[in-house]
Formats: C-alpha cells, structure tokens, sequence
C-alpha cells in the first residue's frame, strides 16, 4: 500500500500551553479558535486572544508546523460583521488556513481575501464528492472535513472523485447529532451551539452534592449522579444516564471514544489527506499523550503500512484519556452491513 502525500496530522489547541504542547510532541498542524462565538468551542478559559495567537504562530512556524483557526459557527443577520472581521483578522495574522461552515463567509472570504486558504469544517456537513465539488467550484475550498457519519467504503467513493484535500477523525468525542448541530443542548439551555460556540455553555452547568450522590445539571435539569468517588462527568444531555422503562442507563450515548489507529493502512492507502483529533476543550496532557501516540503511529504505517499492527501501549495510552476508557471504530465500520 502506498500514499501518494503524507498524512497530516491535525491536533487541537485550545490554549497556548495545548499548542505548544501538540506541536512538541509531533503535530504537522494545530487547530485553534478566538475568544467568541466565532468557533464552536466557546468555553470560558479557552481560546486565544491577540497576543497568545501572535506568539502561537510564531512557535508553530519556527518548527515548520501549521495553525489553522476555526470559524465554524453560524453568523446571524445582526452580528455578521465579527464574522467577517475574524476572517479578516485570521488573515491578518498570517494563519495557514480558515476552517469554516458557512457559506456566506466562505464567500466573503473568497473575494477580501484571495490568497487565504479554506478549509470546509466538519460542520458544514458535506457528505458526498458532489457537495464538496461544488464547494470548491464555488468557493475554492483546498480541504473538507468528513462528518463522522460516513463508513471506509464511502471516505474512499469521496477522496476517488474531487481533488479536494479528504481530512477525516482520527480520534476523540463523538456526536450523536448531526456533528454539533445540537437541538438537545438548544432546547435545553436557549443557546444554539452552533451559533453561540457552546454545547452545554457552562452559565447552565452545575454539580451538587446530594445525599444520593453528586449530581450534574443542565439548565435544572438532571443529567446524571454519581456515587462517593465516581467521577462526575460535564452534563451534557446526549451522555447522560437517564430512567427509561423503570432502568437507568446512557439512553442516547455510552461514553466513548473513537480510534481507528488499526484503520491507518487503509486511510492512507486511499490518500487521506490529514487525520483529525478532536479535543480543543481537552488538557494539554490529554493533547500531548494522545499526539505522541499518534505521532508514532502515523510515522510507523508510513514506513511499512503492509506489516502495521498497533502496539498494545499505544492503544492503552489512548484508552486511558477516552471517554469511558474505551473505544469504537463508529460509523467507519459497520459489522450489521
């Protein structure tokens, strides 16, 4: 098996200390987001301001690596100019590329400026080499992000028919909505995610100690509850436990992480442009350890993709900061078909 480029390998920056901390430990990129509403990661002590971004670019490109900033919400009529004034800021500031959703800004980032490269976020949803063929026609996308919906067979029809660059989820949190286009956190909290930046925006959030155990809610409602020394999780309504039919269980999502470290062979045979991980609100450690990992894995399927096993360490590394401490391959393989 062979790949015509090499894979990059594309980790999250939620602050300074995460980008420094992926490109140490291998990243080829960092993706990263302002302090607003412009990104759909929109958590208080997130993000970058004027000064960390500055000084954030300048220590990716010393070491020959890439920033990329997210502008992945959905501008409204009545705030349309901070959209288009963080493009214009993004360029500004001499990022590698814009990773963005809506088509109005892609527009105007088009034409103030030309030489910017655009990447289609994952939440722009494109599924099919025709929608995202149409967004290069239209708007000169260089990369698309595939929705973590789509099987190998399918990622593969895709990278066969459009010269955009595929990047696709490696590892990290799933999505059981249509990825973010949350309703539950909007109908619970008033805040859309995907204009606000925010999935369960921690104004809603609270943890109480209870004689029955800690409990998480969202908005007053309840989430979960925890024993004496169980880890109390972020309330989110789609990883809660909740009371159906007289049994308490994760009714919409069990806690879990996608790996597909075993599908690396694959994915580059295929000519994957870029593994994603996802994880900005994640720690600098978890960004660290989970880079590293991948790091060596990537470099190892690069040199003889034909004898690539993972290594136990790696997916016991991996295992130790995923949700629920397991993982699943998710849509990309589907054993009922």
């Amino acid at each position: 098996m062979s790949n015509p480029a090499p894979i990059e390998l594309v980790c999250p920056a939620g602050g300074l200390p995460a980008l420094k901390a992926a490109i140490d430990n291998g990243a080829d990129c960092v993706y990263a987001g302002f302090k607003d509403d412009t990104n759909a990661r929109n958590f208080n002590g997130l993000n970058f301001d004027d000064n960390t971004l500055r000084e954030g670019i300048r220590y990716a490109h010393e070491r020959r690596a890439k920033v990329l900033i997210a502008l992945n919400t959905y501008p409204q009529t009545e705030n349309w100019a901070r959209w288009t004034a963080a493009v214009d800021k993004a360029a500004d500031f001499g990022v590698d590329a814009v990773i963005l959703a809506d088509i109005g800004l892609m527009d105007y980032a088009r034409r103030a400026h030309p030489d910017l490269r655009l990447h289609l976020s994952v939440q722009g949803s494109a599924t099919s080499y025709e929608a995202i063929n149409f967004y290069r026609e239209r708007y000169g996308i260089q990369r698309a992000v595939l929705p973590r919906v789509l099987s190998l067979a399918q990622v593969e029809q895709v990278v066969k028919n459009t010269p955009v660059e595929i990047e696709v989820f490696g590892f990290g949190g799933l999505c059981v909505m249509v990825e973010g286009r949350c309703a539950l956190s909007a109908y619970a909290t008033g805040t859309s995610p995907n204009c606000n930046g925010a999935c369960s925006p921690g104004k809603a959030v609270r943890w109480e100690q209870t004689p029955q155990g800690m409990e998480t809610r969202l908005a007053g409602i309840l989430i979960d509850r925890f024993a004496d020394g169980e880890r109390a999780g972020y309330p989110t309504l789609c990883k809660g436990r909740f009371e159906v039919e007289d049994a308490t269980y994760y009714a919409i999502e069990e806690p879990t992480s996608l790996n597909t470290l075993e599908l690396l062979p694959q994915l580059m045979a295929m000519g994957i442009r870029a593994i994603k991980i996802e994880g900005r609100q994640r720690s600098p450690a978890y960004v660290a350890q989970v880079t590293k990992v991948w790091r060596e894995a990537i470099d190892s399927c690069q040199k003889d993709a034909a004898h690539f096993t993972p290594k136990a360490a790696w997916m016991a590394e991996l295992n130790k900061v995923s949700e629920g401490q397991s993982h699943t391959l998710g849509a990309y393989n589907r054993p009922w078909k």
